[in-house]
């Protein structure tokens, strides 16, 4: 398709070591390396105001991919106004771009209440029902944690005006658009489009000789609800592992919990935290492990709406993966052919699954391969296709100039 001018907003401190501003990034890079002109609006990290977004991310300089980092409030409503202040602005002013795309409820819902006539089509990007997330999952929606019974019906309704009057709609799972679409009824312009990974280089798996100790390897947030306490019982339960647990904030609540359970379960020597790093550190980390693991546990919001980036860059890397079996994963994973699944919130049953393929040689490479080969579907460039696919239906369905001047807003 010709080339389009894209506004992707994002309303969080950036460069941001957390899931969501790796997969902004990655989609807004990917999508600028189609040739697109892409502007990321976020808000400048004041704690590392001259970190270098490209750099922090590991990412090739795009002159297509604009970022544009506004010093804002610190904290709260003014914060809030002010970036959605500059949102408007960019979205309405004389650079007016072709589509607006975004992850943000509330940057949605403030373009679309305006005529259609006077704003650019909004592409919607949504990572869960919003008042289910708002209470379950905070690495997602983190500024409506804790939500009020007030809040969620502000974002019900929120949900639903967005929904009705997106011109595009993308989802990351399959289980996202069909609750959306129980609740609010079908729509036109959906794609589900999951989260994407790296593509690494080929490589042939190894299993761990006779007498090395096998590493279990895990990477993400440690707040509950992610599973790393089921995985640190099952350690407990298999006294031939170690194990790497890669993420963790320095003095945060969460990861001060799940040290006092490794200590707890006396597991002080078999693992070892990394703390929060770099995310162009997070794959040598893991490649450096024999069996990738993704604990999420059966929480409402995990069952239908989880997408985790860190599985398919497991996959990319063609190590063995045991997951939780969950109908979102369901999606992505195969038991036997791609991965092990195994019954969350269970750490026997995780022990059982790493069991399984330690002792089945034959079995870890099937699935190591089918994930490494897998993967090559779940790419930022497939994904940006995708997505490129969405806003050359979007653009095509908008009526021309002069139906718009003759039927007005």
């Amino acid at each position: 398709m010709d080339a389009v001018n894209l506004l992707h907003c994002a309303d969080t401190r950036f460069p941001i070591e957390r899931a969501n501003g790796i997969q902004i990034m990655e989609t807004c890079h990917a999508l600028a390396a189609r040739g697109h002109q892409v502007t990321l609006l976020v808000r400048r990290d004041r704690r590392h105001a001259n970190l270098d977004p490209f750099d922090y991310y590991g990412l090739p300089p795009l002159p297509a991919l604009r970022i544009r980092r506004p010093t804002l409030p610190r904290d709260g409503l003014p914060r809030r106004l002010g970036y959605l202040s500059h949102a408007l602005r960019y979205a309405l002013g004389p650079a007016r771009p072709d589509l607006v795309m975004t992850r943000d409820l509330g940057v949605a819902d403030t373009l679309l209440r305006l005529p259609s006539g006077f704003r650019p089509p909004v592409v919607y990007e949504s990572h869960g029902f919003a008042p289910i997330v708002a209470n379950e999952r905070p690495d997602v929606l983190s500024e409506a944690a804790g939500a009020s019974h007030g809040k969620q019906r502000r974002l019900f309704a929120r949900e639903r005006r967005v929904w009705s009057r997106a011109e595009g709609y993308v989802t990351i799972t399959r289980g996202i658009a069909s609750d959306l679409a129980g609740r609010f009824g079908g729509r036109s312009r959906l794609l589900v489009a999951p989260s994407g990974a790296r593509l690494m280089p080929a490589r042939r798996f190894t299993p761990p000789s006779p007498g090395e100790t096998p590493v279990l390897a895990y990477a993400g947030h440690l707040y509950p609800g992610k599973g790393v306490e089921i995985l640190l019982r099952a350690v407990a339960q298999l006294p031939e592992v170690r194990a790497v647990i890669i993420g963790g904030y320095p003095n945060d609540a969460d990861l001060a919990k799940v040290r006092r359970l490794t200590s707890e379960l006396s597991l002080d020597d078999r693992v070892e935290f990394t703390g929060q790093v770099e995310p162009s550190r997070v794959s040598p980390l893991l490649a450096a492990a024999d069996l990738l693991i993704l604990p999420v546990t059966g929480a409402r919001s995990f069952t239908q709406y989880t997408s985790p980036m860190k599985l398919f860059e497991y996959m990319a890397l063609g190590k063995p993966i045991v997951a939780s079996d969950l109908s979102a994963i369901r999606e992505v994973l195969r038991d036997g052919e791609n991965a092990v699944l195994v019954e969350p919130d269970s750490p026997g049953r995780l022990a059982d699954g790493v069991r399984r393929v330690l002792g089945d040689r034959v079995l870890a490479g099937r699935i190591a391969h089918g994930a490494f080969d897998d993967a090559a579907q779940y790419s930022w460039e497939r994904r940006a296709e995708r997505l490129e696919d969405l806003c050359r239906e979007v653009l095509g369905a908008l009526p021309s100039s002069s139906d718009r001047s003759a039927g007005g807003a």
